[in-house]
């Protein structure tokens, strides 16, 4: 009787320490489900920019957080104001990605080809230039085919509105408000007519704006899907998601280039180019936006 107590209590004890690692075993599962759950959301919200390959060279889209900012043309903030620039106006865009750097040489000829390269300077890490509108266009149809597969859920390549240009331009919901993209020192943060040499540089050779985007003052313009329209500010009634459809004899620039001086470089200034001309100081950066803009 003694002998049977002690294996039945045995048999009891084994029971109970088997039923405890079990609960134990689960417990740690599920911990550790939970932490992973919780990790990676927090990781992707950080760590939002993409980096996609083309025939094996990388092009960097920085994620550019949606918001509400002030764009256009203020005295406190850009010191001169120009009729095109004015008035100043509230608007409000829906999340986007935009190029890191202005698309280089090296990346327009691993989408267009190894023997196309238009650029008056030649160099893999310099800005191509010497690309019209259409060119820019036909760069990013071929660019949405190449990669379709691997893009953002509801997401095309595109040439940046001139709002999300201006809004990523001024840092997005983390803008400084300065004068220029990245500073008000002109020399720290751009190529310009003072320090170019009158010719292109290597991108990402100069200070960063408060997204971690180059260039965007200074170096080439680069143009944008707008229309332009001198007086689109002052007669547009629509801030959310803007884009100037009404067709023009002129695209919109931005960013000022090497061959301009300081006031051409400000975040503010507008201007204007023909979408079948080609310029020696005008290049261009793409976007990736949602697919109903």
């Amino acid at each position: 009787m003694f002998y049977n107590n002690n294996y039945y209590i045995s048999k009891t004890v084994m029971k109970n320490i088997s039923n405890i690692k079990w609960n134990v075993a689960v417990l740690g599962l599920f911990v550790l489900i939970a932490s992973c759950v919780g990790k990676l959301p927090a990781q992707t919200q950080v760590t939002g920019n993409r980096i996609f390959h083309v025939n094996n060279v990388p092009i960097k889209m920085v994620f550019v957080k949606g918001g509400n900012l002030q764009l256009g043309c203020t005295s406190e903030r850009d010191d001169s104001c120009r009729t095109a620039e004015v008035p100043s106006h509230s608007v409000t865009l829906a999340d986007f990605y935009i190029g890191e750097t202005e698309i280089t040489q090296a990346q327009w000829m691993a989408v267009m080809g190894r023997d196309n390269n238009p650029s008056y300077w030649k160099g893999n890490l310099l800005p191509v230039e010497r690309v019209s509108w259409e060119e820019c266009r036909r760069f990013i149809i071929r660019l949405n085919k190449y990669l379709a597969e691997e893009l953002p859920e509801g997401y095309r390549f595109a040439l940046p509105s001139e709002a999300q240009w201006e809004y990523a331009a001024r840092g997005g919901m983390k803008s400084a408000g300065t004068r220029y993209s990245g500073g008000n020192n002109l020399a720290q943060i751009a190529w310009n007519y003072d320090n170019s040499n009158q010719r292109t540089h290597d991108v990402r050779t100069k200070s960063a704006n408060e997204l971690g985007i180059f260039d965007m003052s200074g170096n080439v313009w680069e143009w944008c899907e707008d229309w332009y329209d001198e007086s689109f500010y002052s007669t547009n009634t629509e801030w959310d998601n803007p884009l100037n459809v009404q067709e023009g004899s002129y695209r919109v620039q931005r960013g000022g280039s090497w061959s301009y001086s300081a006031p051409y470089n400000r975040c503010a200034y507008r201007d204007r180019g023909s979408i079948h001309s080609r310029y020696e100081d005008c290049g261009f950066r793409i976007a990736l936006v949602p697919k109903s803009n």
